[in-house]
C-alpha cells in the first residue's frame, strides 16, 4: 500500500514529501533529515537567489546521499500602480512606526524581467547541479523549460487547486500532480481563476482529480499524521505532502515565535488573507492582519505587496513580535508537534502499518 508509482519514481521509501515552503523554513538540515527518513526533503527556493540555490544544494548534499527536490516559482505578469503603491505605504507607516522603523514613501519595486531572469537561472542550477525532482508552483514552466529538465532525467511535479488546473498541470508534461487543498498553510498554487474561488477541500479535491488525469497525485493540504496519509491514499492519493507538520519540527528554519504560535493555536484560528503578500495565504490571525483587513481589495497584487511588507516582517521576526509577522500555517495546527523529523515520519508510518494489520 505504501511503495507505489510515486515512491519508484521518487526513489523513496515512504509516500511523504515535505512542502517546499518558501522563506527560510526548508533549511538543509530539515530537508536532508526527511531524506535520510526515507521521505522527500525539499528545497523551498521561490525567493532564493541562484548562488543561494547553488550553495545550498551542495550543503544537502553533504547532510545526505539520499535524492531530494527543489520547488521554484513561475514568475508571472503583475502591475505595480503608483497609487496603491503609495497608498499601501501610507497605511503601513504607522505600524513601521510601532516597529521604531523609518516611513517610506519610495519603495524599490520588484520587475517581471528581473523576476524571469532569476527564474531562468535557478532552472540553469538545478540542471548543473544534477537535482533528480524539480517542482513548480504559481503555474506551469513552458514546453521547452520542460523539454530541458527531461532531457536530464528530472522528475517534475506541478500544483493544483481544482480540476482544471490538474488537467493543464498533465497536459503540460508534467509526471506528477499535487492536488493542494484549501486547507493548506501559506501560499497555495493555484494559476486559473481568482484563488478564492479555488478554495477546494481536500477530501473532495483527491478524488475528483485522480478520476480525471492518468498521472500520480499527491495529497496536500492540513495533512498532519498516519490518519491523513491514509484518508489520502483512500481517495486516491499516492503519496501526501506537508508542511505545518515539519515547519513546527526541530530542523526547521522557522522562527521560534512563529513555531510555538502554531503549537499553541486552534483550528478556527487561521485565515486567508492577502494583507502580507498580495497573494491569498492561509496563516495565523494577528494585529497586522486585522489592521489590513478593511483594505485587502486595494492592496497591489504579489509580488509587490511582499516587496512593501518586507521590511516589517522583518522587524517584526528580529524583535520576536508575532504581531506583525506572517505566521503561516495550515488549518491542524492543534496536530503540530516539537519533535524531529525522524520522530514524526516513524510516527507516522508505524501509526498507518497498525491501521493496515487492525484491518
Amino acid at each position: 500500500m505504501l511503495m507505489n508509482q510515486v515512491t519508484n519514481l521518487l526513489k523513496i521509501e515512504h509516500p511523504i514529501i515535505q512542502a517546499p515552503m518558501a522563506g527560510g523554513i526548508t533549511t538543509s538540515e530539515l530537508v536532508a533529515a526527511v531524506s535520510n527518513a526515507g521521505g522527500l526533503g525539499m528545497i523551498g527556493a521561490g525567493y532564493m537567489t541562484p548562488a543561494q540555490i547553488r550553495e545550498q544544494i551542495r550543503e544537502i548534499k553533504q547532510l545526505t546521499s539520499k535524492p531530494f527536490g527543489i520547488n521554484l516559482f513561475v514568475p508571472n505578469e503583475f502591475n505595480a500602480k503608483e497609487e496603491e503603491v503609495k497608498s499601501t505605504n501610507q497605511l503601513l507607516n504607522p505600524i513601521r512606526e510601532k516597529l521604531n522603523l523609518p516611513p517610506k514613501d519610495h519603495v524599490e519595486l520588484p520587475s517581471f524581467h528581473d523576476a524571469h531572469e532569476k527564474y531562468v537561472e535557478q532552472i540553469k542550477i538545478v540542471i548543473e547541479e544534477k537535482v533528480p525532482i524539480c517542482s513548480f508552483t504559481f503555474g506551469l514552466p513552458s514546453k521547452s523549460v520542460v523539454a530541458e529538465l527531461k532531457q536530464h532525467n528530472i522528475v517534475l511535479i506541478g500544483t493544483a487547486t481544482t480540476v482544471k488546473e490538474a488537467i493543464e498541470v498533465e497536459k503540460s508534461g508534467m509526471d506528477i500532480v499535487v492536488a493542494q487543498g484549501s486547507e493548506a498553510g501559506g501560499h497555495r498554487g493555484s494559476f486559473m481563476n481568482e484563488e478564492q474561488e479555488n478554495l477546494v477541500g481536500l477530501m473532495s479535491l483527491i478524488p475528483q482529480v485522480a478520476d480525471n488525469v492518468h498521472i500520480p497525485v499527491i495529497a496536500a493540504g492540513g495533512i498532519m499524521d498516519g490518519r491523513g496519509l491514509m484518508a489520502s491514499i483512500c481517495l486516491g492519493a499516492k503519496a501526501v505532502q506537508m508542511g505545518t507538520a515539519f515547519l513546527t519540527c526541530i530542523e526547521s528554519g522557522a522562527h521560534q515565535v512563529h513555531k510555538e504560535a502554531i503549537l499553541h493555536s486552534f483550528e478556527d484560528e487561521t485565515v486567508v488573507t492577502r494583507s502580507f503578500s498580495g497573494k491569498p495565504a492561509r496563516g495565523l490571525m494577528n494585529p497586522f492582519i486585522l489592521n489590513m483587513r478593511d483594505y485587502e481589495k486595494d492592496l497591489p497584487e504579489f509580488p509587490v505587496q511582499n516587496s512593501l511588507t518586507q521590511d516589517i516582517r522583518k522587524a517584526s521576526s528580529s524583535q520576536n513580535n508575532k504581531d506583525y509577522m506572517s505566521l503561516w500555517s495550515g488549518q491542524s495546527p492543534r496536530l503540530s508537534k516539537n519533535q524531529n523529523v525522524k520522530t514524526l515520519i516513524e510516527s507516522i508510518i508505524s501509526d498507518v502499518k497498525s491501521k493496515i494489520v487492525k484491518q
